[in-house]
């Protein structure tokens, strides 16, 4: 494993543009369990009767059952060292965006700048009748969907469901950092949906390195990675950037 940080801290000194993908195995460590898992969110519902859009738009109130089981747990959730580890990175000069599937927050809450958000932010309300958006905290959310004060209309988290679109502003600035990126550090992620499969293929393609940061092997590993360090991502990234700072401070 020594010798894995090693080869990652120095592919890392030497790059001109790295970037990291992140996902759900990220915040584990923060406590938000990676809902496609044994006892995640998707046990107790049914992610396409109550992430779908439609859903949405045909019975909000019934939606908004799950997100009152999903506000406690990312509403207390704070950034992890592997978060603040990535925000380290941007300040030092070294990560120049993370591309994250998640959404809790919890890079801009470690204080990364440039994030660019795959599927949302359920930090962010939004109206779909008039298109006026809000800060969750703006609401007590206890038991009641809340309504938008301009129109009255319930409230949408800021997250893309099932049947909507992928923002395309996040789609063409994470393909512009794929396209030009030497490094890529993939994080708590098996990138096995769209769009973010396509990340660490892309900058392959064009000569980068792979860093693989997980808890097991992935379809990546054995592939396309040039580097695994296998581990919880909070101490292995942690760790990592003990290594880069030695040899690039010291």
């Amino acid at each position: 494993m020594e010798e894995s940080y090693e080869r990652a801290a120095g592919i890392i000194k030497e790059s001109k543009c790295l970037i990291a993908l992140t996902g759900a195995g990220i915040s584990v460590e923060s406590g938000i369990p990676d809902f496609r898992s044994p006892g995640g969110l998707w046990e107790r519902f049914d992610p396409m009767e109550y992430a779908n859009i439609n859903s949405f738009m045909n019975n909000p109130r019934k939606v908004w059952d799950m997100f009152f089981s999903m506000k406690d747990i990312i509403g207390n959730a704070k950034p992890n060292p592997a978060h603040f580890a990535l925000a380290r990175f941007e300040e030092m000069g070294i990560c120049k965006a993370v591309i994250t599937q998640n959404v809790d927050n919890l890079h801009q809450d470690a204080g990364t700048q440039n994030v660019i958000e795959f599927h949302g932010n359920f930090s962010r309300l939004e109206c779909l009748n008039c298109g006026s958006s809000f800060r969750r905290d703006e609401f007590e959310l206890i038991d009641m969907p809340p309504e938008c004060r301009n129109c009255g209309n319930i409230l949408k988290p800021s997250v893309i469901f099932f049947g909507e679109m992928i923002p395309q502003n996040a789609l063409i600035e994470s393909h512009r950092f794929a396209e030009s990126t030497d490094v890529v550090m993939v994080i708590g992620t098996s990138a096995l949906v769209y769009p973010a499969m396509n990340i660490p293929y892309i900058a392959k393609r064009v000569g980068a390195n792979i860093i693989e940061m997980n808890i097991e092997h992935t379809s990546l590993t054995e592939s396309i990675t040039d580097v695994f360090i296998e581990g919880e991502i909070g101490t292995t990234l942690a760790t990592l950037q003990s290594h880069i700072e030695r040899l690039i401070l010291h």
